[in-house]
């Protein structure tokens, strides 16, 4: 597997990035959900990475992660980086919860405990289906199915969008 890296420009200081993980549900409570799926996204190229599975990660994941001029945004995204860091020692140096960007930029303090389902709506003037069937499924399944990985794509994808569209504003 390759994850395709180039060199950024030296006028562009930093390279948005939407990310997102799926999880195992826990078995029982109090139990952590266990990191299957890593979902990236810049512009309209995405990485659905199935994370579990992989023999090995590649370095140059490793790298783009630990590199402060790739920004990585997502809502709850803390909680993301810190399962990365607890399930696959996999650090994200630079990250930025749309949340709290969107609270900022948009003056809006309800938009602190919004989804990205709402996020994309008042951001993006998308709207998005989020199908419970789809987000409760099994995502350690080998390979996912068309429906999962096309859920993940946009996940990733309506991320870094929407942290695009923050960041201009």
């Amino acid at each position: 597997m390759a994850f395709k890296h180039q060199a950024l420009p030296q006028r562009q200081r930093q390279c948005h990035v939407g990310l997102n993980v799926e999880c195992l549900l826990a078995k029982r409570r109090g139990m952590p959900n266990t990191t299957v799926v890593l979902q990236l996204c810049i512009g309209g190229e995405c990485l659905i990475f199935q994370i579990l599975h992989a023999s090995f990660i590649p370095k140059s994941l490793i790298n783009i992660l630990g590199n402060k001029n790739y920004k990585f945004v997502g809502v709850g995204i803390k909680d993301d980086v810190d399962k990365l860091l607890r399930d696959f020692s996999l650090r994200v140096v630079s990250f930025d919860d749309l949340r709290t960007l969107a609270t900022i930029k948009m003056s809006d303090k309800a938009l602190k405990f919004a989804r990205l389902k709402t996020l994309a709506l008042r951001v993006a003037g998308i709207e998005i289906e989020k199908p419970k069937k789809i987000t409760l499924s099994n995502w350690s399944n080998f390979p996912l199915t068309l429906k999962q990985v096309e859920y993940a794509c946009l996940d990733a994808f309506i991320s870094f969008e929407v942290g695009r569209l923050l960041f201009v504003l």
